[in-house]
């Protein structure tokens, strides 16, 4: 089991590089992350954008980037596309998103015929390290899906069982977090909540252990969750925490950032590869995480082509 976002960063450096392709990568930030990431052993690059802008920024930041291949493109739009393309062609590993709007990119990803779709909804897990105790903690979905019902639910939890395996979680413990811990009519999100616990105990939902719904205190605190008498494997000792909605997800993300100073990494599932979609308020250590995890998904062949 991967106990930190450390052992992440150090195990990918000690694997074979895996070869990321950046849609539009004319963008200061862009150089910085690849120069922090090949510093650190953990990937290789393609660059696609305007080639003689980015040789001039790669010159003018004395950025020790020389070695890598920059293809010319000349829209987001074609940006975007070729990312995609040297993925699908196996000339690369992972797609990421450089200094472009998120749906130019996401709509060259899931073009049906030269995307990168699978059979998957695709969806967003935040990683993190636990708070008081060895693992890490896997929020999810914070980013792709605004308003998930029961169905769109169940998806989301399964992508994120099967990436914690990946990383070592045999039966991760999930919390299906909202804001209070008793099913109450009036808010539909405890009543999902209920449902899915019982669809994992009836063998519905597997390789994981599920209750809820939980508040976030009592999902991952021991102590709230005695306070309140809860009687659960998962009470207090969650490692995922599926969040009702995009709104409470993308909060809680923010929230470790800016109120509790932690570290980082997202991963985009549900694609043939990982995709590489950083915010631009991230810092460059959580740019080199999110990397980092993506970078270990694919070297476990987690995702076929």
């Amino acid at each position: 089991m991967i106990r930190s976002l450390d052992e992440v960063l150090e195990k990918v450096s000690n694997l074979p590089k895996k070869t990321i392709a950046v849609a539009q990568a004319a963008d200061d930030e862009i150089l910085q992350v690849a120069q922090a990431t090949i510093d650190r052993g953990i990937a290789n690059f393609i660059f696609v954008g305007d080639k003689l802008k980015i040789e001039k920024m790669i010159l003018d930041g004395k950025y020790r980037l020389d070695g890598v291949e920059i293809i010319h493109a000349d829209t987001d739009a074609a940006c975007a596309a070729k990312a995609v393309e040297l993925v699908r062609n196996n000339l690369a590993d992972m797609p990421m998103k450089g200094l472009l709007a998120t749906s130019t990119f996401i709509k060259a990803v899931l073009d049906k015929e030269n995307g990168l779709r699978s059979n998957r909804l695709v969806t967003q897990m935040t990683v993190t390290d636990k708070i008081d105790s060895e693992g890490l903690y896997f929020i999810t979905d914070c980013a792709m899906n605004i308003s998930p019902d029961l169905n769109t639910k169940v998806e989301i939890l399964n992508n994120a069982v099967y990436v914690a395996r990946i990383l070592g979680y045999d039966v991760p413990k999930v919390a299906l977090v909202t804001a209070l811990e008793t099913v109450n009519p009036a808010m539909p999100e405890t009543l999902d909540a209920a449902i899915i616990s019982k669809m994992n105990e009836r063998g519905q939902i597997k390789n994981c252990i599920v209750d809820g719904p939980f508040a976030l205190d009592n999902a991952i605190s021991v102590i709230s969750a005695e306070h309140k008498g809860l009687r659960s494997e998962v009470a207090g000792k969650a490692d995922i925490l599926l969040v009702s909605d995009i709104r409470m997800g993308n909060v809680l993300h923010k929230a470790i950032t800016y109120f509790a100073k932690k570290r980082i990494g997202s991963i985009i599932m549900g694609t043939t590869s990982p995709l590489v979609m950083t915010s631009r308020s991230d810092s460059i250590e959580d740019k080199l995480i999110s990397i980092a995890l993506s970078s270990y998904l694919v070297s476990q062949d987690m995702f076929s082509k």
